[in-house]
């Protein structure tokens, strides 16, 4: 990825960062609204790891001369992050049917469409910048 292209990622590195800061600062606030920081903090990751390998999914279809292959990638980038983000969810739940921590698992529901948004805002974005855009 070139310079510029890693450039253009920095608000999701970003979000990611406040978020963590947030969650491992903020213990006590989450205690009292029943959410668990062990689980904010491993959500947070995984959405972070799947937005990027999303993202780098729909970055290949932005240098094609096709908008319609552009579109795709987009498409399929996102119904990939949605269901590897829906396994994540149920391997959850199954592994924690009885402890399950239903704050932290709606807040990430939550950060799943911030980070959604914030990746396909980044990607509209350098498609305006590109040759092809």
């Amino acid at each position: 990825m070139t310079r510029y292209k890693m450039r253009a990622f920095y608000p999701v590195v970003l979000l990611f960062v406040v978020l963590n800061a947030f969650f491992t600062a903020g213990r006590s606030m989450l205690a009292r609204i029943g959410a668990d920081q062990s689980v904010l903090i491993a959500g947070n990751l995984l959405l972070f790891v799947i937005t990027l390998f999303s993202f780098l999914m729909a970055k290949r279809g932005l240098n094609d001369t096709n908008p319609n292959r552009f579109l795709r990638s987009v498409y399929s980038s996102i119904l990939v992050k949605l269901f590897a983000c829906m396994f994540a969810a149920l391997a959850y739940i199954a592994i924690n049917k009885s402890n399950l921590n239903k704050p932290a698992l709606f807040t990430l529901m939550g950060l799943y469409l911030v980070y959604t948004f914030l990746e396909v805002s980044v990607l509209m974005k350098m498609l305006k910048q590109s040759k092809n855009g």
